[in-house]
């Protein structure tokens, strides 16, 4: 599936739906909002994703992501169309990655998945890899 729907409400709120169900399926996660966007943490203090929609009017409807050192330079190097560095926490290595641009449903889920682990500490990385073998 692309999530390159721009135009319908209803399709943004059902990839942040699909979002959610990602985020909360790690270990040790949670949502709540913060600064009015609903934001995804690991061990209640440790945001490592927030759903953003025209944040300041900036006309994006996006995710920003925790990122592991150097692959915010990488991904928006490679498809700057979706990847971007986003405000406030851009400086901090964050990635901006566009739902508004055609992307594909797995690279997102990737993106996600190197998110948590970036932010997660070593238990809850160990109780995901044992869950998953």
């Amino acid at each position: 599936m692309k999530l390159d729907d721009a135009g319908e409400l209803d399709s943004f709120n059902e990839i942040l739906g699909r979002v959610r169900e990602l985020c909360l399926s790690f270990p040790g996660t949670s949502e709540k909002l913060s600064h009015g966007a609903p934001s995804f943490f690991v061990a209640e203090k440790k945001s490592f994703v927030q759903y953003r929609h025209n944040h300041h009017n900036d006309g994006k409807v996006a995710l920003w992501c925790a990122a592991p050192p150097g692959m915010q330079a990488l991904l928006i190097e490679s498809e700057p169309s979706v990847y971007y560095r986003p405000a406030y926490v851009g400086h901090l290595g964050w990635i901006g990655v566009r739902l508004d641009r055609s992307i594909e449903w797995e690279e997102l889920v990737g993106v996600i998945q190197e998110t948590y682990l970036t932010r997660a500490p070593k238990k809850l990385i160990a109780m995901l890899k044992k869950a998953g073998s």
